[in-house]
């Protein structure tokens, strides 16, 4: 049966709206590569996927994988699409891109492809001692007892501060996991701790309230000598604690490459801030990210993300166009 001209035209015109509207509607999927998925960097990557849902009702969908670790995050950025999304230290990225370190000999040209999206909680060190050891600044560690952990960033960095301070040799070194830090502290099994992770850190807030402790600041020449970035804890995001902590801390941002587009760009960073504050009310370490946190990305910020920025006229360098 032959089909009029004008019902032809009708249907074809309602098949292009139904086109256009499945369209307008479709959902932007992300893979959001964070880390263990015991860390609380992999909760803060599910806060994030919730926080894009939430935030682009239902536009945005982020399926967070489980890493091993940054370096892994950043050598994956070779394979992956425009829907990938992963966290790492800047200096990292910095590292890849020259061909250096644990990058050496296994450079790629599609480092260069890699730009910053936005400043998540950095990694921050704390360092951790009870009321009753009576220290308050690092000389007051020497002849106590101090548990670093093994293994981990924090372990690392508390290691080469006994170094840098002249505290090597001079502390004795507790022989057990990080995970018995408080109850060690309560006991008297230790006189401190040291730990890296987003402030307010829950074992430092465990610690805080149920011994009692201090945790040290760190001088403008010690800040100086460690190399990291300068961060400060402020007045009472800790029990008992009257006054700001000055730490270092290695800062973390969430990265995708060139391949992402311009408009997904855009869409992740606008909700990521708008919903920033919902974030922190469930989580506070989300309290401490500022636009300000900008200024730790050393390379190049998304053209999508630097749109953004622009219209909230937040701080920005020439190194980030």
């Amino acid at each position: 049966m032959k089909i009029p001209k004008l019902a032809n035209s009708a249907v074809i015109a309602v098949f292009a709206t139904a086109l256009l509207t499945v369209s307008a509607h479709a959902q932007t999927r992300i893979t959001y590569k964070s880390a263990k998925s015991t860390s609380s960097y992999y909760q803060m990557a599910v806060q994030i996927a919730e926080a894009m849902k939430a935030g682009s009702g239902g536009d945005i969908s982020v399926t967070v994988e489980e890493s091993q670790g940054s370096v892994q995050n950043v050598k994956e950025a070779l394979s992956r699409g425009g829907d990938y999304v992963f966290t790492t230290p800047p200096v990292l990225v910095k590292l890849a891109q020259g061909g250096k370190a644990m990058f050496k000999d296994k450079g790629d040209p599609k480092y260069s492809e890699i730009r910053a999206l936005f400043p998540i909680p950095s990694l921050t060190m704390h360092f951790v001692m009870s009321d009753k050891s009576g220290v308050t600044d690092f000389a007051g560690m020497e002849g106590k007892t101090i548990l670093l952990g093994k293994g981990s960033f924090g372990a690392k960095e508390g290691a080469k501060y006994l170094k840098l301070f002249g505290l090597e040799g001079k502390v004795t070194l507790a022989e057990m996991e990080l995970s018995n830090a408080g109850p060690a502290l309560k006991n008297g099994q230790i006189d401190g701790f040291v730990t890296a992770g987003s402030f307010p850190a829950p074992n430092v807030i465990e610690a805080a309230a149920g011994t009692g402790v201090t945790v040290l600041s760190l001088s403008d020449d010690q800040i100086k000598q460690s190399k990291r970035t300068k961060l400060v804890i402020p007045e009472g995001t800790y029990a008992g604690q009257k006054g700001a902590i000055t730490t270092t801390s290695l800062p973390v941002v969430a990265f995708t490459t060139t391949a992402m587009s311009d408009d997904t760009a855009y869409a992740l960073t606008k909700t990521y801030w708008d919903q920033k504050m919902k974030m922190g009310a469930g989580a506070k370490w989300w309290n401490g990210v500022t636009y300000d946190m900008l200024s730790n990305i050393s390379g190049k910020i998304h053209p999508g993300a630097l749109k953004f920025y622009k219209e909230q006229d937040a701080p920005l360098t020439d190194s980030h166009m």
